[in-house]
């Protein structure tokens, strides 16, 4: 099987989680800076085979689209065009950001490496990519 990959797209910062090539479990890989993000992918789709793209999906409490929403649509219309062959999903991000800050907090990182931004964002991929991973599987 082939790895399925998370991504918490950000006008800055772009934070990546895959799954292992069994699809059971979703680590976090990487914070890249968005304007390096498709040479990322470039590299590391070479390197490893990756069926499918999850794409966290900015949305308000109403679940009307927010300031971010085009950005991850323009990022995601040309992630289609450059791998046709793979599939891209869509998760709401809703309170990712703050599940990951907890998630840091509860695995005892500390309080001056929890402000770099990068840890924050490919935690918050990760979450993006384990919640996807839970629906298709019925958990959720």
């Amino acid at each position: 099987m082939a790895r399925i990959m998370g991504i918490d797209f950000g006008a800055k910062r772009t934070g990546i989680a895959v799954t292992d090539p069994l699809q059971i479990i979703a680590t976090a890989l990487e914070t890249v800076e968005t304007k390096q993000i498709f040479d990322f992918l470039k590299e590391y789709c070479a390197r490893e085979d990756v069926e499918a793209f999850v794409i966290g999906h900015p949305l308000n409490l109403d679940g009307s689209e927010t300031h971010s929403s085009p950005l991850v649509k323009e990022f995601s219309e040309k992630l289609g065009q450059i791998y046709p062959d793979k599939k891209i999903h869509f998760v709401d991000e809703a309170y990712t950001s703050k599940m990951a800050m907890r998630s840091l907090i509860n695995s005892g990182v500390k309080k001056k490496d929890r402000r770099k931004k990068g840890s924050l964002d490919k935690v918050a991929a990760t979450i993006i990519l384990q919640e996807f991973m839970e629906q298709q599987n019925g958990f959720l």
